[in-house]
């Protein structure tokens, strides 16, 4: 979803990732912990690991962990609704990632099933709070802004992606993205102590 405000000062997109939760499911299920930037907690529902030691020979959990990384780096570094989710039987978009594409390889089936599962279950919960209701508490956020500055915003996009993470917080990828966890939304005082100080920024 996409919203302009204010004369088209501000423009924000609301939505979840199926390329970024199977990503995320790849970083759980091979037990990589404290990888990435921003480092996410571990999905919910949890998912099930898998002994990767014979699908990355050589070097192991390190060149897994290195590949990953590169991967989540490039997801986060470029607008996520411009992804490319990698797909069988060549999985092109994680070329130069061996051992990371031998681990989807094993489980892509089971990857992609969960990360459709989330995409629905998330359809659902974003259904249930009603049509625009973060983009319509976002443009307040930034009328508050414009109050306290005494002018029109800046234009800036934001991209907001909910994530079944959990921890009820968000995470900021520098200059433009959100990364947050889906049920933040819910308590709007925590939502507020997160996304203001970007606006802030922003604006």
């Amino acid at each position: 979803m996409s919203y302009p405000e204010h004369g088209y000062s501000a423009y924000f997109t609301v939505d979840t990732s199926e390329v970024l939760l199977v990503a995320l499911y790849l970083r759980d299920s091979a037990g990589l912990q404290g990888v990435g930037l921003p480092s996410l907690p571990p999905v919910i529902p949890s998912v099930r690991g898998v002994d990767t030691h014979r699908l990355t020979r050589p070097g192991g959990a390190a060149v897994l962990r290195v590949e990953w990384e590169a991967w989540w780096h490039s997801l986060v570094g470029h607008p996520i609704s411009a992804a490319v989710l990698p797909v069988p039987p060549l999985f092109e978009a994680l070329d130069g990632l061996e051992a990371l594409k031998a681990l989807l390889r094993a489980r892509v089936g089971s990857a992609i099933d969960w990360a459709e599962e989330r995409c629905a279950e998330y359809a659902l919960h974003a259904g249930a709070r009603g049509a625009g209701s973060m983009e319509g508490l976002l443009a307040r956020l930034v009328q508050e802004r414009e109050l306290e500055l005494g002018r029109a915003a800046r234009r800036f996009t934001l991209e907001v992606v909910e994530l079944p993470l959990g921890v009820r917080r968000a995470w900021w990828v520098e200059p433009d993205k959100l990364l947050m966890c889906q049920d933040l939304f819910d308590d709007e005082r925590a939502f507020r102590s997160y996304v203001e100080p970007v606006i802030r920024m922003l604006a």
